[in-house]
């Protein structure tokens, strides 16, 4: 498996939005949505890798993967 995706990623079903949403905790902004559990977790898997893309354009540190967080 890639690192970009060793991260944590929470995923839910938003009423309000009628759709799954998967953050990346880690990565402040960093979520994605999708009709199904999988299109989410596809769509977050581009985000990640646009999310830490953009921070390395900028000259920002990439958090370490931590795991499985405590409150999760």
């Amino acid at each position: 498996m890639n690192e970009l995706f060793h991260y944590e990623i929470i995923i839910f079903w938003s009423e309000p939005d009628a759709a799954f949403i998967a953050e990346v905790p880690e990565f402040p902004g960093c979520a994605a949505d999708g009709e199904t559990y999988a299109q989410a977790l596809e769509n977050v898997q581009l985000v990640i890798m646009e999310w830490i893309e953009a921070a390395r354009g900028m000259g920002r540190v990439i958090p370490e993967p931590r795991g499985r967080l405590m409150y999760a």
